[in-house]
């Protein structure tokens, strides 16, 4: 599987994680991918793929592509025989100035880049990126396309800098400080996030803890389930118990034996990490 990436400029750098191209056989033919702290754009070059998002018992198709605000809980892809696309991984305030609806409008509900962005500037975007000469001139057309939508959104700078201290602190921050600190009333922060990002600044630092605590397990390693979750600010183990259930509906023993099959069956993968699989 080919997977290509990088930083866009700035300002784009300020909203994005990452630009990417991605074209081979899935791993899997399903993955489930954990909550983290990052909004999705795909633009799909290939066969459609298949999305269950949230707490969502089916699943729907999209072809010309999706947009997934930052989810907040595990949402699950179902590939083609080959897949082809490229992509945006957004900072999780990133998105907004790209989307016309308020963030809280598509939590845990991805929609098609259509419904989004209209049929024609995405048929035209897509011949565009079919015809360009391989993965880096892709990428530059769809920075293109982002620069050139870019707009000005009201709160963005009040939602970023807070988000920015949930992010530093990886989510061990007092929720009731940030309001204060950025000289706002508690309720418009929330607010806010919620338009933009579609969560609470008290949800993001949620999961900015859980990412940060559970990304970097070693699942080949010894793991005293105890000690990482004092480490990561968790009342005790069962309140980190609680959490990986709600994040990725997997209790943390099957967490592990999930991730230790991916390595397993697949070493080396550029997708291992953090999808999962799901079948």
């Amino acid at each position: 599987m080919e997977y290509v990436s990088r930083v866009p400029r700035p300002p784009l750098d300020g909203l994005i994680d990452d630009l990417y191209y991605l074209e081979g056989a899935s791993p899997y033919a399903r993955l489930t991918l954990p909550p983290s702290p990052s909004a999705l754009l795909i633009v799909n070059l290939g066969a459609p793929f298949r999305i269950r998002g949230g707490t969502d018992s089916e699943t729907a198709e999209y072809a010309d592509g999706c947009v997934v605000t930052m989810p907040t809980r595990a949402f699950e892809f179902g590939y083609p025989l080959r897949t082809r696309s490229v992509g945006v991984h957004f900072k999780p305030w990133g998105l907004a100035p790209f989307v016309p609806m308020p963030a809280s409008e598509l939590c845990d509900r991805p929609v098609t880049i259509e419904q989004v962005w209209g049929r024609r500037s995405i048929a035209e975007l897509q011949d565009r990126l079919a015809s360009a000469d391989g993965p880096q001139e892709m990428l530059t057309l769809l920075e293109e396309e982002l620069m050139h939508r870019l707009r000005e959104t009201a709160g963005l700078g009040l939602v970023r800098h807070t988000s920015g201290v949930i992010a530093a602190s990886s989510g061990a921050v007092a929720i009731g400080d940030l309001s204060v600190a950025a000289g706002v009333s508690s309720t418009h922060l929330a607010q806010r996030f919620k338009e933009l990002i579609g969560v609470t600044p008290k949800r993001l630092a949620r999961t900015y803890r859980f990412t940060a605590t559970v990304f970097p397990i070693d699942p080949d390693g010894p793991i005293d389930w105890g000690d990482l979750a004092a480490a990561g600010g968790y009342f005790d183990q069962a309140h980190f118990s609680h959490e990986f259930r709600e994040f990725t509906g997997l209790t943390p023993t099957r967490y592990v034996e999930v991730r230790r099959r991916f390595l397993r069956e697949h070493p080396g993968h550029t997708l291992e990490g953090w999808p999962l699989p799901a079948d």
